[in-house]
């Protein structure tokens, strides 16, 4: 009988040390992923960011389109999970610099004049056709020597870039969402908030500049998004003077 008390102990507390010893590992895995994400999105415990929002161009008053709205929950989640407070201003009120906390740009610069501004300085090699007018370009991306045109809730483009100011390596990051519609703005913060660990992989805490397509967002919202390519090279290259240029539309 003793033997057999002293068998169900020792399995007793072999099991509560494999189970420890698995709480610690996964812990210590959690913590690893954490900080990694942290050091991505340049979001440390308790640091502090900025959500700039546009404006809807369709309204006369003052108001955020509610595709750009999800996508300010996608952000606010992912600032969320990394420990970090948010400060949200809307993009005429944004009178700062950047590099001192991590910020997060959505628009494109036809509703976003802090987008303006942040293309202007770092991605040279990057035109958008801001023109109110219906056409063929109205919407379309020029990177480098291609144009990007869209076809509405057939096949949209969307630029989602991280960017870092100088060579300090304590800057922080600023994140660019500028789409050609308001639901690419939503499908570009999902794309990065599914991502991000990828991403950090890939490129670490290098700035980077991507293309990507959205699909069919009439039938699939910002669900269905396709890579399109590393476009980094380009748009930080400044455009040269007007030449033949490609034109990418639906096959």
């Amino acid at each position: 009988m003793t033997d057999d008390v002293g068998t169900i102990v020792l399995g007793v507390l072999a099991a509560g040390l494999c189970a420890a010893l698995g709480w610690l590992a996964r812990t210590s895995l959690w913590k690893r992923r954490l900080r990694r994400k942290q050091a991505f999105l340049g979001l440390p415990d308790n640091s502090e960011s900025l959500l700039v929002v546009n404006r809807d161009p369709a309204t006369a008053e003052p108001a955020v389109h509610r595709f750009d709205v999800f996508a300010l929950l996608e952000l606010s989640a992912l600032i969320k999970d990394c420990g970090a407070h948010v400060q949200v201003v809307t993009q005429d009120a944004a009178h700062q610099g950047f590099g001192e906390r991590t910020e997060f740009c959505v628009g494109g610069p036809g509703s976003n004049r802090r987008m303006v501004a942040h293309m202007a300085a770092m991605l040279p090699g990057v035109r958008v056709n801001v023109d109110p007018e219906p056409g063929p370009d109205r919407g379309a991306f020029q990177i480098g020597p291609d144009r990007y045109r869209m076809e509405p809730g057939v096949t949209e483009y969307v630029l989602l870039a991280r960017l870092t100011a100088g060579e300090r390596r304590e800057a922080r990051p600023v994140f660019l969402f500028c789409g050609q519609r308001a639901i690419t703005n939503q499908a570009a913060t999902r794309y990065l908030a599914q991502h991000h660990e990828r991403l950090a992989r890939k490129h670490g805490a290098n700035s980077f500049v991507l293309l990507l397509k959205v699909i069919n967002s009439q039938a699939y919202g910002p669900d269905v998004v396709e890579l399109v390519g590393d476009v980094t090279k380009q748009a930080r290259t400044p455009l040269a003077a007007p030449a033949a240029r490609a034109t990418h539309r639906a096959e």
